[in-house]
């Protein structure tokens, strides 16, 4: 965060104009004009593609939706989390982290009196640094063109919707009226649409199910050392190409210094910033981009120290574009911190998408009442007053998975429409569901930039972008709020997990309106429990296997006492049967 906060914001340092001159605005119908010249273009639309891209990543199971589904044969895999739960007092902690590392450097450059040497050093730490931030992203464009190709539904032109099966290695569709399948003769591929129909021989046929599973499905790695397992974890073909293609990156750019590489790699570390941070609540997010607001003005229009090390550092920490009429940056902190808040904003419209799919089902309640009443004067006899109730508990809607959800929604949208057909509920649950609040945020986005590239070019100089984006952003965000009545929600939605819970029994009205809640079990809970039970379950078992009876799936223990020196392996699970 240091490194994002300390960079430069949007600032004109093309065509630099003599001393006396320098500070002479220009006339705003000429600053108008020159919006439109490719350098400023580019810095609008690369900031909102990636914030719009790192919003959709960074979709997490939200706490008004139960568990995904598992189909049969799958394992349930760990839910993410963010690293970092931004708090209150963040909005005073990154301030004054990214103020001293800024000043910092500064005074680096003043002493070195040569930033090339600063350079090198920071080009190859950031080479290193960005390989993670562009192996995610480079993994989740992969992840996205397999799901292009290798979908598990699509739809004709008819708006029937066909599914693909890798089990059965056939497509098949579902009756409406009955449920039912019908597997459909001829359609035995793994294509959809119009690409079915490329392969026409056994062997084409067989070759794509086989690249499909390859690519789709999960290879355990394990390493075994003296009869201890040394690693186990899972793998998938994408995963290499992920980390193959964000170090031939990452190298390339160490060797050349090319900006277009540069410009790539700040990207994919705003992706990745967006995977690992939240601020958790709209109110934490309004407070922390406050706070930098502040900063940055500050920095900008009182210090020499932004726009210097802006104007001096030649590494990944900001976006520069040129063309022949001039160049433009824009510092990363620009990007990573309001589009933060807009990912959070994503994801409250994705909590509110299933909290509103949540039933209500109602139960009985009963109560036993003891009490004592005196028969006669030496003695007494209890009876026990029984009272019934209807109460209603909530009734989650389980969660779609947002993997592999992009080509089912391209694959079952009409020509000309933007959302799938009503039948293709995984792909419009995933994807297509209901976007006020990100939509807001966009345009807030949107228009704070157009006007700080405006007021930059009025007055010909560096504007701090914060000043312009975080009133566009949290001021359409909050506004948003206010005209769909949903201020309350908006401020008592939070990803802390304490609305992650289940089993919770409410009260209604007349009109089925929940005016109470009572009871609820917190998810974390749950897996507290689960994991204290897997912790004896595996204590127990390490036990037995002391004594040569079990083997362990990590670190195989043969029966006679033997262990395995040095195992290395890589398993996948078992292809479908071939196509007769």
């Amino acid at each position: 965060m240091s490194s994002t906060g300390s960079t430069p914001d949007v600032a004109n340092i093309s065509s630099p104009s003599p001393p006396a001159t320098n500070n002479i605005s220009a006339p705003p119908i000429f600053a108008f004009a020159r919006l439109l010249e490719p350098q400023y273009l580019l810095i609008v639309f690369s900031a909102l593609g990636i914030i719009w891209l790192g919003a959709h990543g960074a979709l997490r199971r939200p706490p008004s939706a139960a568990s995904p589904k598992l189909k049969k044969g799958e394992k349930k895999r760990e839910e993410e989390k963010f690293t970092e739960g931004l708090v209150a007092s963040d909005a005073i902690r990154f301030p004054i982290m990214l103020a001293a590392v800024l000043v910092g450097l500064y005074y680096l450059i003043q002493w070195l009196q040569d930033p090339a040497i600063l350079n090198k050093v920071l080009r190859g730490y950031m080479s290193i640094m960005s390989i993670a931030g562009l192996g995610t992203l480079a993994g989740d464009v992969v992840d996205n063109l397999t799901s292009l190709i290798f979908p598990t539904m699509w739809a004709d032109g008819n708006g029937q919707v066909y599914r693909i099966d890798p089990q059965r290695r056939c497509q098949y569709v579902v009756s409406k009226e009955t449920g039912e399948e019908t597997i459909i003769e001829g359609k035995d591929t793994p294509l959809p649409g119009w690409l079915s129909n490329l392969a026409s021989s056994t062997s084409s046929k067989w070759f794509l199910w086989e690249l499909r599973h390859l690519l789709t499905e999960e290879w355990t790695v394990r390493a075994v050392v003296y009869g201890k397992p040394l690693v186990k974890f899972e793998l998938r073909a994408n995963d290499l190409l992920r980390f193959t293609i964000a170090g031939a990156v990452a190298v390339a750019y160490h060797l050349t210094g090319w900006n277009a590489l540069s410009n790539l790699l700040s990207l994919a570390m705003c992706y990745a910033s967006f995977m690992m941070f939240s601020p958790t609540s709209f109110n934490i997010g309004t407070m922390v981009l406050a706070s930098l607001f502040v900063y940055d003005v500050v920095m900008v229009f009182y210090t020499p120290y932004m726009i210097t090390v802006a104007k001096n550092i030649d590494a990944p920490i900001k976006l520069v574009f040129t063309s022949a009429k001039g160049a433009s940056m824009l510092g990363l902190g620009d990007i990573v911190v309001p589009g933060m808040l807009m990912a959070l904003a994503l994801r409250f419209d994705l909590f509110q998408y299933y909290q509103r799919q949540t039933k209500l089902e109602p139960i009985q309640l009963t109560t036993e009442t003891a009490s004592d009443v005196a028969s006669s004067e030496t003695t007494a006899t209890t009876t026990t007053t029984t009272t019934t109730t209807t109460q209603h508990r909530r009734i989650k809607a389980p969660y779609v998975d947002t993997r592999g959800q992009w080509g089912n929604r391209f694959w079952t949208t009409p020509l000309g429409h933007l959302s799938p057909v009503r039948e293709a509920t995984d792909a419009i649950a995933a994807t297509a569901f209901p976007k006020p609040y990100f939509y807001a945020s966009v345009v807030g986005y949107a228009a704070g930039m157009f006007v700080t590239l405006t007021v930059m070019l009025v007055f010909n100089h560096g504007q701090p972008a914060l000043l312009y984006l975080v009133p566009g952003v949290t001021g359409a965000l909050w506004l948003t709020g206010l005209r769909r009545g949903e201020l309350k929600d908006m401020w008592g939605y939070t990803e802390d997990g304490s609305l992650d819970v289940e089993d919770v029994v409410v009260e209604v009205d007349g009109e089925g309106r929940v005016v109470k809640e009572s009871g609820g079990k917190k998810k974390e809970e749950e897996k507290k429990g689960e994991g204290e039970k897997k912790e004896g379950s595996e204590k127990s078992k390490d036990e037995v296997q002391g004594a040569g009876e079990v083997e362990d799936e990590g670190a195989p223990r043969l029966r006679d006492g033997h262990h395995e020196l040095f195992l290395f392996s890589v398993t996948a699970p078992r292809a479908a049967a071939t196509i007769s």
